[in-house]
């Protein structure tokens, strides 16, 4: 028995095709395409970079032109031009008449100090002095007595020569009238002789008797004034006990106490010179052999920059350092006359600028970690998210900026920050 199925009643339907489909996958294509169109620079670089950095860890400088001028920074320690020291004369008690940090004046009485060893040698000597001019004025005395005594045998001696020519003059005419004899006649011409001979020698015994007296006066002379200047000098040191201030400034730190003794050549006490200021500065020795006396400078005080010149630079290195002076300029560049920097005080720190070159339309970028890596001769070059490692030349380096060479172009931006982290590597894409 066949039992009959419902296919009978079943009808075939034509199912019919929608447009809308073929515009839903017509779009989801083209948005595919436009998608890979779009994500290829980015899959590009990602499969040519060998690492990637986020931009927030990396610094960017841009190459430019510019003047570049080479320049170091350092402290400077504020010290007076002129701050002279005073020292004990000789050994003695002190006594101070003003206080550390008082105002005083060029010539004014700083201290005085009591020695007696020196006002007794100074009194010594002074006793000396006046002793060897008592026998100066004794020596005049028995000279003025000699050479009158040496007159007076000069005198007698050309009376004697007087009466002897008489006499000779009176034998020539007796012996001439046969009046003496021969022997007589003889005898008054010896006699003649004789009296010449004396007055010649009297006047040359004088003569030489007057040098001799003249050399004595010498001799007592040179030794009163040897005395003189012993005194003179002793007198100086007596005068220097009272201590005079150099110039005009303020007393520094007192070096002993009230009412102390004192040694020859001991310190004592300082002053210092306000109107006039420079800065010890500690130089680098990597900077040693850069600098030259007369490189401009720059000194910042409370913001403002104050015109300065290096004028001394120690010729020898201390603890890697060099010591030198700064100089604040009275005359700006045109040659006006500048006022000094008011507010200074002794031993203030200032930053101070040392300006070593200066140059213009040099190819230069910001200074920065960068150049620690391969000593500056690498820089990783940024362009389109990738940092590009390109081989460059440096050279002159300030304290903001360096000077490129070699490798670079101007408008080209670098990473300035630290590459070590980079490893090495050809390429490194910026992540966002």
């Amino acid at each position: 028995m066949k039992i009959t199925d419902t296919s009978a009643q079943d009808t075939i339907i034509t199912r019919k095709t929608s447009p809308k489909k073929y515009v839903f996958i017509g779009l989801t294509f083209l948005l595919l395409v436009i998608s890979l169109v779009l994500l290829y620079p980015h899959v590009s670089r990602w499969s040519a970079s060998t690492m990637s950095v986020a931009a927030d860890r990396i610094r960017i400088g841009t190459v430019k032109r510019g003047d570049f001028i080479r320049d170091l920074s350092i402290q400077g320690r504020v010290v007076a031009a002129v701050s002279p020291k005073l020292y004990s004369p000789a050994h003695g008690i002190i006594t101070f008449l003003v206080d550390a940090g008082d105002t005083v004046l060029q010539g004014q009485t700083l201290a005085t100090i009591e020695s007696p060893e020196l006002s007794n040698q100074l009194k010594q000597q002074q006793s000396n002095l006046q002793q060897l001019r008592f026998q100066l004025d004794r020596q005049r005395i028995q000279n003025k007595k000699q050479v009158l005594e040496n007159q007076k045998s000069s005198d007698l001696a050309k009376v004697s020569l007087t009466a002897a020519v008489r006499e000779k003059r009176r034998a020539d005419q007796a012996y001439q009238s046969h009046s003496i004899s021969q022997i007589d006649f003889e005898k008054a011409q010896d006699e003649l002789e004789n009296a010449e001979l004396v007055y010649k020698h009297s006047v040359s015994d004088a003569q030489l008797n007057i040098e001799s007296l003249e050399f004595e006066i010498q001799t007592k002379q040179l030794q009163v004034d040897k005395q003189a200047l012993e005194v003179a000098e002793l007198s100086r040191q007596q005068n220097e006990l009272t201590l005079l201030s150099p110039v005009s400034g303020i007393v520094g730190n007192l070096a002993v106490e009230q009412k102390n003794q004192v040694s020859k050549n001991q310190a004592i006490m300082s002053v210092v010179d306000l109107t006039e200021f420079e800065l010890d500065v500690d130089i680098p020795e990597s900077y040693a052999d850069d600098l030259a006396i007369g490189m401009l400078a720059e000194v910042n005080l409370n913001g403002h920059n104050h015109p300065a010149i290096l004028v001394n630079i120690s010729p020898e290195i201390e603890n890697n350092l060099v010591k030198g002076r700064v100089r604040f300029s009275k005359t700006n560049a045109i040659g006006e006359p500048l006022n000094p920097p008011s507010g200074l005080r002794q031993n203030q720190r200032l930053t101070t600028r040392i300006l070593m070159e200066s140059r213009n339309n040099v190819l230069m970028v910001e200074r920065g970690q960068f150049l620690e890596s391969a000593n500056g001769s690498v820089a990783y070059i940024v362009e389109d998210g990738l940092a590009i490692r390109t081989h460059i030349k440096t050279g002159a380096r300030s304290l903001s900026v360096v000077e490129i060479i070699d490798g670079l172009k101007e408008g080209q931006q670098i990473i300035i920050s630290g590459t070590d982290q980079f490893n090495g590597a050809n390429t490194v894409l910026i992540s966002q």
